[in-house]
């Protein structure tokens, strides 16, 4: 395969097309004339006007459309309960629309009294967004053209992050199409503002393999003013400072992180220390959400009329079990026998948190999306990931209308589905973990490392030789822990 070839073997560097790398992939072109000729020559001829780049934001834009469709009964119905859950169609946007002021011209945060349950630039774009939408009180119109507005910018921030993810490898951009077509984002990317926290830290994480390191933290400190996941990536950047010994890397984007997240919040925190202070409350509050493993175990002994876990039974768990996988984390990345690559290891943080953390929102699904795109781009088991999320964001809609309305009995789903849905997503997870691990162990199995390539997301970590590894009696190269593995 012409994909496969040392850089030394071409004249220029060609793109690597995913129906030649693909087995998947190849396979179902097969209806459509089959891979791409071998004549051909991506990345060495113009394409012409159909760039890779504009492709893209041609599928993003489809994809966008198809969420948007999706959301067709409540545009038309009006966003109530319990039909926008039986419709799958539910939105924070509508809710949050009339329920915390926003329709009567409250700045959320700022306002005397708000309680806003979301971070600082969150709070400013419901805010913004609030402010644009024509007319006066709470009408289906207003609550409408809110919702419509959101959805138009969170298209566009998919856009972003879709080009980032593509620019962040020179040689594979065909591999953001995940992020451009994933049911995730077409699902759940409309439920809240979670687009814009990734498309911040995609756009973060692109300059940082460009080693333009202040800007990267910027971003990555605005997406984390959106979120706070997005700090998660410099737990990643600490391992590998930690096995390379370059630390002014990783200081210089968590200053830079830092001072970008005090400079969004500080006029907030001023202007009302309350109403800033009051996610952190919340979040520390508040007892297991819809969707996660702590929900699904409570829901579990009440049915067995078992002692269901409190807020605070729930908080120590879900942080012990956290910092028991970064630990376990950090073990893999300095036992590895290559160093990791910085998006293998963002991707088993977030996916570790993602885990172990008292909420999962049918949303959080598209933080990782990007992530894998970069750590393991592969179509087979991203789909299946992404059928078993879908099944996952349908089973939370149909317990949420029988919880709301006790409704009509064939359109809600019972305990036992519930249960088995959020088991099942919590194993896919696991898996795609377990698949990166494997590629970090074995790089000849890495999609990306096998065409040649080191870290091409990496920036100042790219290339750098080990300073500090573990060794576990294990033989450090691949081939050698198979042959002794043939010779046992």
């Amino acid at each position: 395969m012409q994909e496969s070839q040392p850089p030394e073997h071409q004249e220029r560097l060609r793109l690597v097309v995913p129906s030649r790398s693909d087995v998947l992939l190849r396979n179902f072109t097969e209806v459509v004339g089959g891979p791409l000729g071998f004549r051909a020559a991506p990345g060495v001829v113009p394409p012409g006007i159909f760039t890779v780049e504009r492709v893209l934001i041609l599928l993003t834009v489809l994809a966008a459309l198809a969420g948007t469709l999706l959301k067709g009964y409540c545009r038309a119905n009006g966003w109530e309960s319990p039909t926008q859950f039986y419709a799958t169609c539910y939105s924070d946007f509508p809710e949050l629309f009339r329920n915390r002021g926003l329709a009567e011209g409250q700045f959320p945060i700022v306002a005397s009294g708000s309680q806003f349950e979301y971070p600082v630039l969150t709070a400013l774009i419901a805010g913004v967004t609030a402010w644009l939408v024509p007319g006066t009180g709470v009408t289906n119109a207003r609550i409408l053209a809110y919702f419509d507005i959101n959805v138009a910018l969170l298209a566009a921030a998919t856009v972003v992050a879709v080009l980032a993810t593509a620019r962040m490898t020179s040689r594979r951009p065909w591999d953001a199409a995940m992020v451009a077509l994933a049911p995730g984002i077409v699902l759940a990317g409309t439920i809240n503002w979670d687009l814009w926290a990734v498309a911040l830290l995609a756009v973060g994480m692109y300059f940082f393999s460009r080693e333009r390191l202040v800007l990267a933290g910027v971003f990555i400190g605005l997406a984390t003013a959106v979120k706070l996941y997005p700090l998660l990536i410099l737990g990643a950047m600490l391992l590998l400072a930690l096995r390379t010994g370059r630390f002014r890397p990783l200081l210089t984007t968590a200053v830079a992180t830092g001072a970008a997240w005090l400079a969004v919040n500080l006029p907030f925190a001023v202007a009302n220390p309350s109403g800033w202070a009051y996610f952190f409350q919340y979040s520390a509050d508040r007892g297991a959400g819809y969707g996660s493993p702590w929900f699904a175990y409570n829901v579990l002994l009440n049915r067995l009329r078992g002692q269901e876990l409190g807020a605070d039974a729930v908080n120590l768990l879900s942080f012990g079990l956290f910092a028991a996988a970064c630990a376990l984390i950090a073990l893999i990345a300095f036992t590895a026998p290559r160093r990791p690559r910085l998006a293998q290891l963002a991707f088993l943080i977030v996916a570790a948190f993602i885990l172990t953390s008292k909420v999962y929102s049918p949303q959080y699904v598209v933080w990782l999306i990007p992530l894998l795109a970069l750590a393991r781009p592969r179509w087979r088991d991203f789909l299946v990931w992404q059928g078993i999320e879908g099944l996952h964001w349908a089973a939370v809609w149909m317990y949420l209308g029988q919880v709301t309305s006790a409704g009509s009995s064939q359109h809600n789903l019972d305990m036992p589905y519930y249960v088995l849905a959020v088991a099942a997503h919590m194993v896919a997870v696991a898996y795609l973990m377990a698949r990166v691990t494997w590629d970090i162990y074995d790089p000849t199995y890495d999609p990306v490392r096998r065409h040649h390539l080191d870290d091409p997301h990496g920036g100042p970590f790219t290339g750098a030789p080990d300073r500090f590894r573990l060794n576990l009696r294990t033989p450090a190269d691949p081939g050698a822990r198979r042959k002794a593995a043939s010779d046992a």
